[in-house]
């Protein structure tokens, strides 16, 4: 009985199953945690079985950023280029958002696979759709960078592996803020400006949504701007040679 339960499982197990299956281990467990013994066990399979449908871990993982770029959302019909272009980094940043291990995968990811690809040519075509010239998309798409996957590196980065929030008594919160205004004024006085979570400067950091759209928004208006303008590379670099 045993051996027939576990040859309908084997009979059912496919790549989709393999990878979805990889999600969510990776989604509970966390990436460290993901082998192909563990997820093996999961599938009630021994890892052996896996490698049919995946050649090695690398492999693995490519497909795991495969299940998560399907769950991006796809350019909305009808919208201008700004628009689509916020709603699919927006949509991104909640994908990598429910799938905390991604972003670490996606910057480790080596080989431009066909879906990473497919991610990125879909994306250089809603500027194109917009009017943008070639040479003008070659540029905002350098300077989106991981913008397109949903994230950036923030200079004050309270994200996965920026250490955990420490609570900390107001006396010695209040001494962090006077050192910190005596060694570093400038950082402080920045650092103080905006609101904060409970009020916590040291414990909580920046509303790295708002923080992350404001500098999105920033950027599409910029685009915007050398478009209506007819921007081009070449002026661009002449004006800089005529200048320095």
């Amino acid at each position: 009985m045993t051996q027939q339960i576990e040859g309908r499982r084997r009979v059912r197990l496919n790549r989709d199953r393999v990878l979805q299956a990889a999600v969510s281990l990776a989604d509970e467990a966390g990436i460290d945690e993901l082998s192909m013994r563990r997820l093996g066990q999961e599938l009630g399979v021994v890892p052996m079985a896996l490698y049919k449908h995946v050649a090695n871990k690398e492999e693995l993982l490519d497909g795991m950023v495969e299940a998560i770029i399907s769950e991006i959302d796809t350019a909305v019909g009808g919208a201008d280029w700004k628009k689509a272009v916020k709603l699919r980094v927006l949509s991104a940043r909640a994908v990598l958002q429910r799938h905390r291990w991604a972003r670490q995968v996606l910057e480790s990811r080596t080989n431009q696979t066909h879906a990473v690809l497919g991610y990125m040519d879909s994306f250089i075509a809603m500027f194109l759709a917009g009017g943008f010239s070639v040479d003008l998309t070659h540029h905002v798409m350098h300077a989106m960078g991981s913008r397109i996957w949903g994230f950036t590196q923030e200079l004050f980065d309270d994200g996965p592996g920026g250490g955990a929030a420490v609570e900390v008594s107001p006396e010695v919160q209040a001494a962090v803020f006077e050192q910190m205004a005596a060694r570093y004024p400038n950082i402080f006085q920045v650092a103080t400006a905006a609101s904060h979570d409970e009020g916590s400067v040291v414990g909580r950091g920046c509303d790295d949504q708002f923080e992350f759209e404001f500098a999105l928004d920033l950027l599409l208006d910029g685009f915007e701007r050398l478009h209506r303008q007819g921007w081009t590379s070449r002026q661009a670099k002449k004006q800089q040679r005529n200048e320095g």
